[in-house]
Formats: C-alpha cells, sequence, structure tokens
C-alpha cells in the first residue's frame, strides 16, 4: 500500500506492546486508501486470510436509502437521502458486540466514513468506546475528521495518511494504468491532489480529453466559444455523478495553479476559483445539464487565463 508506511509501523508496533489501544482514527482525505488499510488491518490482527468475509469483522457504511429508486434515478439524489450512518446500524452492531467472537478471542469493527455518522449514533458508539467490550477493537475511516464529535476523537489514538507526492503518483499510475497516455496521467494527478484512488478514478473516467480542453481555455482565451462547446460535449450529456465530480476537481487544481502561479491580479483569480465553488454549490446533486455545466466551467477558466494575460502584460 503506497503511502502507508507509517500507518504500517504505528499499528505493528502497537500491537506488539503490552496493551494494544482499542479505537484507532484512520483520518486522511478521501482516495488514500485508508478503508483498505483498515481492512488489512483487522485482518492481519485477526490472523485471517486476505479474501472472503470474516465473521468478526463488523463493517458500517451507508449505501442507497432504496436501492431500487437508486438504479432509476441518476441524479445523485437517491444517494444524497442515504447519506449518513445510522443510529440502528451502530445499535444492531453493539448488540452483536454482546456474544463473544466467532472464531477466536478478537473481533474488529470498521466504521466508514466515521464523520458521516448521524448525531445519534455517534452518540450510540461513544458508549462502546467508553467501555470497550474485552477483545473489540474499532477502526474509524475519516476523511474529515474535526466533524467527530471531541469526545469520540479522545478516545481514539489518530493515524493520519498523508497525500502523494506527484512522482509517487505517476509511479502508481504507470503501474496500475499502464495504457493511460501522459496527458492523461499529468491531468489525473493535477486533480487528484495527491490521492491515489482519485486519479485512478479519473483515468478509469477517460477524462483526458477533458483535462487538454480545459488548458486550452485557459492558454488560448476561446473567444469563439468552440473549444467550450467541445468541453461541454467532452462531459457528456447524462447527469454521471462520479464523472462529474472528476471534472471539477481538474477544473479546481487548474484554477489553483493560475492563482499560486500567475503574475496576474490575485484577487481576481480568487474570485474566480469561488465562483466555481458557487455554481456547483458543492454538492453531489448538481442541478444543471452537464453540457451547460461544461460550458460554466470553460468560461471561468477563459475568465482566469485572461486575467493571467493582462497582468503579465
Amino acid at each position: 500500500m503506497v503511502g502507508h508506511e507509517a500507518a504500517w509501523e504505528a499499528w505493528r508496533a502497537a500491537r506488539s506492546g503490552e496493551r494494544m489501544h482499542h479505537a484507532w482514527l484512520l483520518a486522511g482525505k478521501k482516495g488514500l486508501g485508508k478503508a483498505s488499510f483498515a481492512q488489512a488491518a483487522a485482518r492481519e490482527l485477526l490472523g485471517a486470510q486476505a479474501e472472503g468475509e470474516h465473521p468478526d469483522i463488523h463493517t458500517l457504511t451507508y449505501g442507497p436509502k432504496n436501492k431500487d429508486e437508486a438504479k432509476k434515478r441518476d441524479d445523485g439524489k437517491a444517494y444524497e437521502l442515504a447519506r449518513g450512518i445510522k443510529v440502528d446500524q451502530v445499535r444492531a452492531v453493539q448488540r452483536r458486540l454482546t456474544t463473544r467472537p466467532t472464531m477466536g478471542s478478537k473481533r474488529v469493527v470498521i466504521i466508514d466514513p466515521a464523520d458521516d455518522m448521524e448525531v445519534s449514533a455517534s452518540n450510540a458508539l461513544l458508549k462502546s468506546l467508553e467501555e470497550p467490550p474485552q477483545g473489540t477493537y474499532f477502526l474509524l475511516v475519516a476523511h474529515s475528521p474535526a466533524r467527530l464529535l471531541p469526545t469520540i476523537r479522545s478516545r481514539c489514538r489518530t493515524v493520519r495518511f498523508p497525500t502523494l507526492p506527484a512522482s509517487a503518483m505517476d509511479d502508481l499510475l504507470r503501474d496500475l494504468a499502464p495504457d493511460a497516455d501522459i496527458a492523461t496521467r499529468d491531468a489525473a494527478i493535477a486533480a487528484a491532489a495527491g490521492s491515489p484512488g482519485a486519479a485512478l478514478a479519473f483515468v478509469e473516467l477517460e477524462l483526458g480529453k477533458a483535462a487538454q480542453l480545459m488548458r486550452r481555455i485557459v492558454e488560448e482565451g476561446d473567444r469563439d466559444f468552440s473549444l467550450r462547446g467541445q468541453l461541454a460535449g467532452v462531459i457528456g450529456s447524462r447527469q454521471d455523478i462520479p464523472r462529474l465530480q472528476a471534472v471539477l476537481d481538474l477544473a479546481r487544481a487548474i484554477l489553483a495553479e493560475r492563482v499560486i502561479g500567475s503574475a496576474g491580479d490575485p484577487r481576481r483569480l480568487v474570485d474566480t476559483h469561488a465562483e466555481l465553488v458557487r455554481i456547483t454549490g458543492e454538492q453531489p446533486t448538481y442541478n444543471f445539464d452537464p453540457g451547460l455545466l461544461g460550458m460554466e466551467i470553460g468560461t471561468l477558466l477563459a475568465t482566469a487565463g485572461a486575467a493571467s494575460e493582462r497582468g503579465n502584460g
């Protein structure tokens, strides 16, 4: 697992000690492999094989509130309704923890994402963290640890997962996505901002062409709107939430480059970046035709490019 060396050292050092902490908070941005680490660490602790379900590994997460509804609708709203780990889920696991482990003396509860628990679920979990059943270990995966109750954080040992440098990201993509061209790899690295999972998702979504068009819009200005039209076409005509999220991440990365590296008026560029955040609302449900969203992004990129040119001139 790339970038997890320090986390493994902390975990294994704790295991070799006299008393291992019962609750661990795995913190870091999305796509760094925290959930994969949690599963691997749980299996190592239990001496389990790497594949197949284990009766003493209990995972709390969330999915569509109504699977049939989620299949019918592709605007993200079904998933929005389903977000948040519920108190009933926590209590169901707590009831299972009143019995002995199935295959040994230990068991692991993985909560992913722990920072997306409802308040009532967090309060219920706190009771287990304060008085953990014997042989029970908790692994909390969190993208934004500050959203957790302070009382939960205080009862966990925190392990932070760092983002990867560009060189490590490039090596990873060459290994796991060998068919991706250089332009796509470079765009994925810029959009992912150190997150391997985000970079791989970008490559899988085949957004290299969108990346090329965005950079051309910034550099060339796109006075006749032709590049923006092409960008709208590349993004697609249906609302595909993962694809739109990747497009937005790339646009933010390109705008951030302009803010940092441009000799233009930084206030104008920051305002442009803020406008991108405003039009999307930072929500997984974008009330836009994807093509229109592509035009909006293109206009913001063109504005950033024009501001840079005026500053350099």
